[in-house]
C-alpha cells in the first residue's frame, strides 16, 4: 500500500533518517528536484481525479484514493505521459515500481520509454533468490525484496510509487538498488506532500511528484 498508512489527517510525518531538506535555491536550479510545472493543464483533472477517503484503512488517515483517476483512460494517460515526457532520453534502463501501486504506472511508464521493469515486492511473492531490505513505519517493520540479477551495476534506475509521505518506504527501495549496484537517478510518485513538491530528497535523491496530496 506504499506510504499511504503515513498520510496522516493534517499532513504527514518526517522521516528525519531519510528525508534531506535542500536549499531552494539549489533546488531551483537542479531539474530532478522540481516537481511538475505548475501551468501545465493537465494537472488540475490529475488533481480533480483523486478522491479522499477519510478514516481509511484506519482512524486519523486520509487516505487518497486513485482508482478513480484509473476509471478516466484520458486522466490515466495523462499521468502517465507526464511521466514518460520527463524520462525520455535520459538513458533510464529501468523503472522500479513498489508493491502495489508502483505496478500501476511503472510498466506503463517503463515500456513507453523502452526501459525494464523490475518489481520490488513484499517477502515471500517472488521466488528464486532476492536482495531484501527492511524499513521502519509507524507501527512496526516491513521489507522490500527485488531479485537478484535484474539489474546490472550501473543501469540507472527511475523509484516508481503512487504516493510519498514520509519517504521511509522509497528510501528502502533506494537502497535496496544501490545494494545491486544501481544508479538511481529519481523518485517519481503521482502525489506528494507539499513539502516534497521543490525542496526535498530521499537518501540524497530527488523527489518528483505531479500533484500534492489533497486533504
Amino acid at each position: 500500500m506504499g506510504e499511504q498508512e503515513n498520510n496522516k489527517a493534517g499532513g504527514g510525518g518526517n522521516d528525519a533518517t531519510a528525508v534531506d531538506e535542500a536549499p531552494p535555491a539549489a533546488a531551483a536550479k537542479e531539474k530532478g528536484g522540481r516537481g511538475a510545472a505548475a501551468d501545465d493543464p493537465r494537472l488540475q483533472g490529475i488533481s480533480d481525479s483523486i478522491r479522499v477517503v477519510p478514516h481509511f484503512p484506519k482512524p486519523g488517515i486520509m487516505f487518497n484514493d486513485i482508482t478513480p483517476l484509473l476509471l478516466r483512460p484520458a486522466v490515466f494517460k495523462d499521468a502517465v505521459d507526464m511521466f514518460v515526457e520527463r524520462y525520455q532520453g535520459m538513458g533510464i534502463a529501468a523503472v522500479a515500481g513498489i508493491e502495489a501501486r508502483g505496478f500501476i504506472f511503472g510498466p506503463a511508464i517503463a515500456l513507453a520509454i523502452g526501459a525494464k521493469f523490475i518489481p520490488l515486492r513484499k517477502p515471500k511473492k517472488l521466488p528464486g533468490d532476492v536482495f531484501s531490505e527492511s524499513y521502519e513505519l509507524e507501527y512496526g517493520t516491513d521489507c522490500l525484496e527485488m531479485h537478484v540479477g535484474a539489474i546490472e551495476p550501473g543501469e540507472r534506475v527511475v523509484v516508481v510509487d503512487d504516493l510519498v509521505a514520509t519517504g521511509g518506504t522509497l528510501s528502502a527501495a533506494i537502497r535496496l538498488l544501490e545494494r545491486a549496484g544501481a544508479d538511481v537517478v529519481e523518485c517519481a510518485c503521482l502525489i506528494g506532500l507539499p513539502k516534497f513538491k521543490d525542496f526535498y530528497k530521499l537518501n540524497g535523491k530527488p523527489v518528483y511528484i505531479l500533484v500534492e496530496s489533497r486533504k
